[in-house]
């Protein structure tokens, strides 16, 4: 019974984001389309809520853990689910993600993400787009800010092994500015697939940042165990709520 009544309380979650999102999506466009500054402030009441009616409709918390970036860094986040991108986007004052250049034609989302100063990344050309944006940056055509990436490049599911691409020691080479890595545990409670969202204490957490200039091996590696290591510790203290 008790799985019943989450699964109806998701239910009600998911229906209630969804259509805040349309409303949001609609009623702000005609000034977002044309100021980054509605389009982010719009967006980043949109992740407020979601996280608000998270923990009154389905018993779960977020926290932000750390020291969120204020300075120009890349952000190298483990992505589990829809849910850390709100929380990273609504901790730090000027967020930039690195998206797919064909997110630019979903609804809502790619016009505000693009207006919001979004990276949006040709496969076959993705050497190409960070040296535009700092391009950018450098001539005033785009304010500076927080650079987020996937360094797996997808959603992964807790407990699930998954690569690491290369291309974050690209960008990070590019880019030349320390990188903070995020773990997170909020795949426990907020799967990537499906209805049901479990109460408990969803956190993203900032962790100690990677000073620029190493080498390839040396980034990769310090990388990938301070992520690995504390989003395995974070799932691991998110069992207590699962019991």
């Amino acid at each position: 019974m008790t799985n019943v009544v989450q699964w109806i309380r998701s239910l009600i979650y998911v229906i209630q984001i969804y259509i805040l999102m349309a409303i949001m999506g609609i009623g702000f466009a005609p000034l977002a389309m044309f100021s980054g500054k509605v389009a982010r402030w719009t967006c980043y009441q949109y992740a407020r809520w979601a996280q608000f009616s998270a923990k009154w409709i389905l018993g779960l918390r977020t926290e932000i853990r750390g020291t969120p970036p204020t300075d120009e860094v890349m952000i190298a986040a483990k992505h589990q689910s829809f849910l850390d991108i709100m929380m990273i986007y609504a901790a730090i004052p000027m967020p930039k993600f690195i998206m797919k250049k064909e997110l630019l034609w979903a609804p809502f989302i790619g016009q505000y993400a693009y207006r919001m100063g979004c990276v949006p990344v040709d496969r076959n050309k993705r050497g190409k787009a960070i040296p535009k944006m700092l391009e950018d940056v450098s001539a005033g055509r785009q304010n500076p800010g927080q650079l987020v990436i996937y360094p797996q490049g997808t959603r992964v599911a807790p407990g699930v092994k998954a690569d690491y691409k290369i291309g974050t020691y690209l960008i990070y080479e590019q880019l030349g500015q320390p990188c903070v890595p995020v773990a997170t545990n909020v795949g426990v409670f907020w799967p990537r697939k499906g209805i049901m969202r479990k109460p408990g204490v969803a956190v993203v957490e900032f962790l100690d940042p990677i000073p620029p200039g190493l080498s390839r091996d040396d980034f990769m590696t310090r990388m990938v165990d301070s992520i690995e290591a504390a989003s395995d510790r974070l799932m691991e203290e998110a069992q207590q709520y699962l019991t």
